[in-house]
């Protein structure tokens, strides 16, 4: 799960960051008004933790501008307006929930956990697909009552394609949801078709019939590669 921090709090930021990557979250940095605009312009993520008062322009802007670009990117406003009307405003803009600071960074995860929850899963801890079951808390995955090995970026990349079920994805996409924005640093994304058919390895194919036969991807040429079987 991809998380972008718009904080100008570095060591905030930093003490966020650590704390969600050792729950295996992706984690991207905005220190600016214009860095954060910038980067939800151009990357979608699972979820944005946003102080609304940056050192050059309002937060507020930010909700107002992925409500205009009608982005699904879930948001949860960190901030130290602890104000009634504040709050208000800010979800009545489009934020899924507001933490006054200062804060746990354990209750920050759990909300972050619920917004991506809700946003992606139905409202549920565990997802039931077939003959497939995946345990959001405890991160394990079985198919007919049996455990699957899955790495980081396999489950990540499973919890992707059945988030965005029946919907084309691009290679591009897939590489930028793994690799976060160094995506646009690498030379090519073939690295995404190396983890897709780690996972279509795993346990004789049985994740790929149950879940990625639905999908299908759009590289950045255009073609269209199907992963129906």
């Amino acid at each position: 799960m991809k998380i972008l921090i718009i904080e100008d709090e570095t060591e905030l930021s930093k003490s966020i960051a650590e704390y969600l990557s050792g729950e295996s979250y992706l984690c991207e940095f905005a220190t600016t008004f214009s860095e954060a605009m910038n980067k939800i312009e151009m990357f979608q993520y699972d979820c944005i933790v946003l102080d609304i008062m940056l050192p050059d322009g309002n937060g507020l802007t930010i909700l107002e501008e992925l409500k205009k670009q009608n982005k699904q990117d879930g948001v949860i406003i960190v901030s130290a307006k602890n104000a009634l009307e504040d709050k208000i405003e800010g979800l009545q803009l489009g934020a899924d929930d507001y933490l006054t600071k200062p804060f746990h960074l354990s209750e920050l995860m759990a909300r972050i956990y619920s917004i991506i929850r809700r946003k992606q899963f139905n409202n549920s801890n565990i997802i039931v697909q077939n003959e497939l079951q995946i345990d959001l808390l405890a991160k394990t995955v079985m198919i007919n009552n049996q455990n699957i090995d899955l790495t980081k970026k396999e489950f990540d990349l499973l919890l992707y394609f059945i988030g965005n079920k029946n919907k084309v994805i691009s290679k591009s996409t897939l590489a930028e949801h793994l690799s976060g924005d160094f995506a646009d640093m690498l030379d090519n994304h073939d690295f995404v078709y190396a983890h897709v058919k780690n996972l279509k390895k795993s346990y004789t194919m049985q994740v790929v019939n149950i879940i990625l036969k639905q999908f299908t991807e759009q590289d950045i040429n255009g073609a269209i590669i199907s992963y129906e079987l």
